[in-house]
């Protein structure tokens, strides 16, 4: 008996040993993991901060900080030509991203990145947003509900301040969306009041933009054309605003203030009338509406979206006129016109994120899902050009429209953790160039290809130099929220 207890004695020693054994296992593999995602998260922001001070130096000249689209490393020459408000605009989402991260590794308990670099790229975006007004003009609008002037960004830089061209196809109501992303984040980065109130009053100009006009059935037709000189309505220029909504409806939730909200009475498809609403109501709606209208007429079969809608239209605006005042007539054509380009699944990728944030509708997280998967498998190409690479299409303008897509998946992590693997294609791809094509603190256009061995065709865009660094910095945080 003695003998039988000893052994049960032994076994129950034996298995206590090996569980603690396992437990202290799992927490030393944890430990480890964590410790390499801070050193990831340290040495991403630390290439983020580095290809955005070369990009600074080799594309802006002066205190007016003018933009050189292109710059070529290895000749040393920038080109005449100036970037466009968009172009411009990736500098300031760069510099807010780093902010992100530097508040980041703050929170984790390193400060020293962040005391070294915060202040510093706070008074860059402050200069930025000072100079982006060298794109700045004011012209008349007659839209679908009013005619107002507005003072708003111009596609081309002017060289003096408030001047720029603005007038019919001169701007574009995307560019005006991508400025509102970033000056919501630079207003919860900085709390600079300045920032919102510039946000919201760019908001208030592109959804008068919004096609408030009604059907037979007394439905809103709907959907943002590209500018206000344009007839065609563009997933460029709708999906981009529903995340930056959002993030102002929570801004003034559980407060008071209220907006001026027009629209067209449905009982007569011709009545325009105004009511006050709360903000945050407003906000909100405005993104249901949005994402919905661009969910119904650009969704493709494939899961991914169209480019655009209204190719059925050619030519400028048409107006009329409703009990002797003149409008904006309504678009109701519906053809629709590719390519899928991958902002054009990021932008509603990252809204129906938010939207599920903010609503707890269980539709918009099914929709998230099925697009990340969806966006994925059309976009991402498995070794295309390298071996364990997965290859993303780099023509025309798409090195900063993947950026757009990764993001997303940053974006829809924490509630949909299959992203991980899509995520971590962009951190190979950015990796694989940094550590190969790396030339005077520039990257070539294809991480994966690098340079044109004839140099003087080495041109690289502002934009993509800033792109590159966004995603590092984004990745920087994503180790972090990991």
């Amino acid at each position: 008996m003695k003998l039988l207890q000893i052994n049960i004695a032994t076994c129950v020693l034996v298995l206590f040993i090996a569980i603690a054994c396992r437990d202290a296992a799992s927490k030393n593999s944890s430990h480890t993991s964590s410790k390499e995602s801070i050193t990831l998260s340290g040495e991403n922001l630390r290439r983020a901060m580095a290809l955005t001070d070369s990009a600074i130096v080799a594309h802006f000249t002066g205190k007016e900080m003018a933009m050189a689209r292109f710059y070529n490393p290895y000749t040393g020459v920038r080109s005449e030509e100036k970037g466009s408000i968009w172009m411009y605009t990736s500098a300031i989402e760069a510099i807010n991203a780093i902010l992100h991260g530097l508040e980041a590794q703050k929170s984790e308990g390193d400060v020293s990145l962040y005391n070294a670099n915060f202040e510093r790229y706070v008074q860059l975006l402050h200069s930025l947003y000072e100079n982006a007004d060298y794109y700045l003009g004011t012209f008349e609008l007659t839209s679908y509900t009013q005619t107002r002037k507005w003072s708003v960004y111009g596609v081309n830089r002017h060289n003096v301040k408030g001047a720029a061209k603005v007038a019919g196809i001169e701007n574009v109501y995307d560019d005006q969306m991508w400025l509102v992303r970033e000056l919501i984040e630079a207003y919860r980065l900085t709390k600079n009041e300045v920032y919102l109130q510039k946000a919201e009053y760019l908001t208030e100009y592109i959804l008068d933009g919004w096609d408030c006009t009604r059907d037979g059935h007394g439905n809103e037709i709907g959907g943002i054309t590209w500018g206000p000189g344009y007839v065609t309505k563009h997933a460029c220029s709708n999906a981009p605003m529903v995340s930056p909504l959002v993030w102002l409806s929570e801004l003034y939730k559980n407060k008071p203030d209220e907006i001026t909200y027009n629209f067209i009475d449905a009982k007569d498809n011709k009545t325009r009338q105004t009511i006050l609403v709360k903000k945050s109501d407003y906000y909100l709606e405005f993104a249901k509406k949005i994402y919905h209208w661009q969910k119904e007429h650009l969704l493709r079969e494939d899961g991914v979206y169209d480019d655009m809608m209204g190719g059925c239209v050619p030519g400028t605006p048409e107006t009329e006129i409703v009990n002797g005042t003149v409008f904006r007539k309504g678009i109701v054509c519906r053809d629709r016109v590719g390519p899928a380009i991958t902002y054009n699944s990021g932008t509603m990728l990252s809204g129906a994120t938010d939207l599920y944030r903010v609503t707890n509708n269980e539709h918009y997280l099914d929709d998230a899902r099925k697009l990340a998967d969806a966006s994925f498998n059309y976009f991402a190409k498995p070794e295309q050009t390298l071996p364990g690479y997965y290859t993303y299409d780099t023509s025309g303008f798409r090195n900063w429209f993947n950026g757009v897509l990764m993001r997303a998946y940053v974006d829809i992590f924490p509630a949909y953790d299959n992203v991980e693997k899509y995520i971590d294609s962009f951190q190979k791809i950015l990796d694989y160039g940094y550590e190969n094509f790396l030339f005077k603190g520039v990257l070539p256009t294809n991480l994966l290809a690098g340079w044109n061995s004839e140099h003087d065709k080495n041109n690289t865009e502002a934009m993509f130099s800033f792109a590159f660094a966004a995603e590092y910095a984004v990745l920087s945080s994503y180790e972090l929220q990991k």
